[in-house]
């Protein structure tokens, strides 16, 4: 199979490519620079940046199968003076673009990358996320990812193409940034984090799960269909926990202080980090069995051994 990855040269373009490539599909990476650093064995297509107007012609020629990872990002602080705007061109009109384009041009089957950002930010104690929920989104990130959703689907209804949408939480793995990052360097310095009372949930998914869940919809999925399904590493742990995990990877104590949670959510409304507070505070957990149950899908990297290799390559990069 000839697979387009858009964002190719990304965190998880990279392990996407590296799972296709395994699995011996032509893998061609979609990117907007010629000096962008691709895997080995990936070929290269030069595109446009991500919008309504993007000229998808000599990219998606000869093209099976698209998996579409290119995005505008969730940024904690953005600086756009019309954030939604922003979000919905790139991330609402530019997939949809897309998806059209593939349809015309004879492309069988897309894989939109979205987030569990559309169905919302937390979860109530024993009550995950799961793929029939109402979609809820709290911010124009999630919100632009739901628009593209529903409008995929009305493109399956019209054309016949095969779409997955995967909503995937928070992604870990070598070569992670983001908040992930700042907690590995956090422990690796030895700081004493007050976060030793939270008894939250939190699921997360390794790279190559997540990777792995993409060559196995492209692999397993009905023709004709739009199927949406929530993504997770299928062991979820406080953020205490993972704290303890991450420090007995690295071998150093995690120095973790019991402040109440009350006092903590208070400190984020005096300094106005309410936000990362209820995060690190709060649970997000994601019921992953309909693409279990559907495609027999079971992630390959256990948490244990996913947080190990994030440690290790952490650990090398600061050397």
């Amino acid at each position: 199979m000839n697979v387009l990855v858009t964002g190719a040269n990304g965190f998880v373009g990279a392990a996407v490519c590296r799972r296709l490539l395994a699995q011996g599909h032509t893998v061609i990476g979609a990117v907007r620079r010629a000096d962008a650093e691709l895997l080995p064995g990936v070929q290269r297509r030069l595109v446009e940046s991500l919008g309504p107007d993007t000229r998808w012609g000599e990219a998606l020629t000869g093209i099976d199968a698209v998996v579409h990872l290119a995005a505008r990002v969730h940024v904690m602080a953005d600086t756009a003076a019309d954030p939604l705007t922003e979000f919905r061109h790139a991330n609402t009109e530019g997939t949809l673009h897309l998806a059209r384009e593939s349809a015309r041009l004879g492309v069988q089957r897309l894989v939109f990358m979205s987030s569990i950002k559309v169905n919302g930010e937390a979860t109530a104690p024993g009550q995950p996320f799961n793929a029939d929920d109402p979609a809820a989104p709290v911010d124009p990130y999630g919100q632009s990812k739901a628009e593209a959703e529903t409008g995929l689907r009305e493109i399956t209804r019209a054309t016949g193409l095969t779409i997955a949408i995967l909503r995937p939480p928070l992604v870990y793995g070598p070569g992670v940034g983001g908040n992930m990052r700042t907690l590995l360097n956090a422990v690796r310095r030895g700081l004493p984090l007050p976060l030793g009372a939270i008894d939250n949930r939190r699921s997360l998914i390794h790279v190559d799960n997540l990777a792995d869940s993409v060559a196995c919809v492209l692999d397993r999925q009905a023709a004709g269909r739009c199927d949406t399904y929530l993504l997770a590493d299928g062991e979820d742990v406080s953020t205490a926990d993972l704290i303890r995990r991450i420090a007995r990877a690295m071998n150093r104590p995690s120095r973790l202080i019991p402040v109440p949670v009350a006092l903590l959510r208070l400190l984020g409304l005096v300094t106005g980090r309410s936000g990362a507070i209820d995060r690190l505070t709060g649970s997000l957990q994601v019921d992953a069995s309909a693409i279990r149950d559907s495609l027999g899908w079971a992630p390959p990297v256990r948490l244990d051994d996913g947080l190990a290799q994030t440690v290790t390559w952490f650990t090398r990069r600061r050397q």
